[in-house]
């Protein structure tokens, strides 16, 4: 397996090397530890889309967080793609640094943590370079960034989405072959009007919704025990009862956190026994039940009432 270098790159992302005054230069760089070669999609059980309507509410925080449950808690090969082109943020909530390699079938290897195979195109640009690129370039990045790339075989991809409904979010779903979606929402009335966004336009393309995620439920204060609700409380579970969708749970505001976010070291690994990554933790085994649901579902076939 050779190393990256700027020649591989170029030829892998021919896209990546129109704007070099936009992203910077590439250099070759080594990361350590690497996932073992690997082939297509096909070989990858179940893809998972994290989304929200809209950006802020924590959806990384929780892509990440439930990719490394699954693969800690629940025993799985998991994989992790950050398809937030304009904001890529898996490199640093993974502590991951350096260039992907390539491998001799011209396939980017995907970088590991945590027991997850991680790819984004922050591995691929300097990390406070700007990414200035018309919608066609962006969907040529996915391409590479998903086909392009040695997965191995996974049990699951969990899939970093985009904000929003646009292009990226219609090409990826319809694409992927996803087995289903998760909507991640703060409790206020804001954040819960794109989350139905969200969640309708997977349902318009014939994705399964697989739950609703609330974020940011509630601040337990240090000093006194009690719970305050910043931005509301309940407003999640109330649209996935409307909805018809399952809740899968909640998630409090809490500082280690932010800061294990910032530091790269996703809090269901820093703080196991705290409440949030219990609630992480939670989510990923109701995740994994689901998906065991929907495949015994699609081998069973259609009942047939007479």
């Amino acid at each position: 397996m050779a190393a990256v270098g700027v020649n591989p790159l170029k030829r892998l992302l021919g896209i990546v090397s129109q704007q070099p005054g936009i992203i910077g230069s590439f250099t070759a760089g080594r990361y350590g530890t690497v996932a073992a070669k690997g082939s297509s999609l096909d070989e990858i059980k179940d893809i998972v889309a994290v989304a929200s309507g809209k950006g802020g509410v924590g959806k990384s925080t929780t892509a990440v967080n439930l990719a490394v449950a699954l693969a800690k808690t629940c025993q799985l090969k998991v994989g992790l793609l950050d398809a937030d082109i304009y904001g890529p943020s898996i490199p640093t909530m993974m502590k991951l640094h350096g260039k992907p390699e390539v491998s001799e079938d011209m396939k980017m290897v995907p970088m590991v943590n945590y027991g997850v195979h991680c790819m984004s195109i922050g591995f691929l640009v300097k990390e406070d370079a700007p990414i200035v690129w018309r919608g066609p370039m962006v969907m040529s990045a996915l391409e590479k960034l998903t086909r392009g790339v040695a997965w191995g075989t996974l049990d699951i991809l969990i899939v970093d989405m985009p904000p929003g409904t646009g292009d990226a979010q219609l090409t990826i779903s319809q694409r992927l072959k996803l087995s289903g979606a998760l909507i991640v929402s703060t409790p206020q009335d804001i954040a819960l009007i794109d989350a139905r966004r969200g969640a309708n336009m997977f349902l318009k393309v014939e994705v399964p919704v697989l739950g609703i995620i609330e974020n940011m439920s509630f601040f337990k204060c240090p000093s006194c025990g009690e719970n305050s609700y910043i931005f509301g409380h309940g407003g999640a579970r109330y649209t996935s009862e409307e909805m018809a969708l399952r809740f899968l749970g909640e998630v409090p505001l809490e500082i280690d956190i932010r800061s294990g976010s910032d530091e790269g070291h996703p809090i269901v690994v820093s703080a196991p026994n705290s409440a949030s990554a219990k609630a992480y933790t939670d989510m990923a085994e109701k995740l994994r039940q689901r998906l065991a649901e929907l495949s015994q579902e699609r081998q069973s076939g259609p009942r047939i009432l007479l």
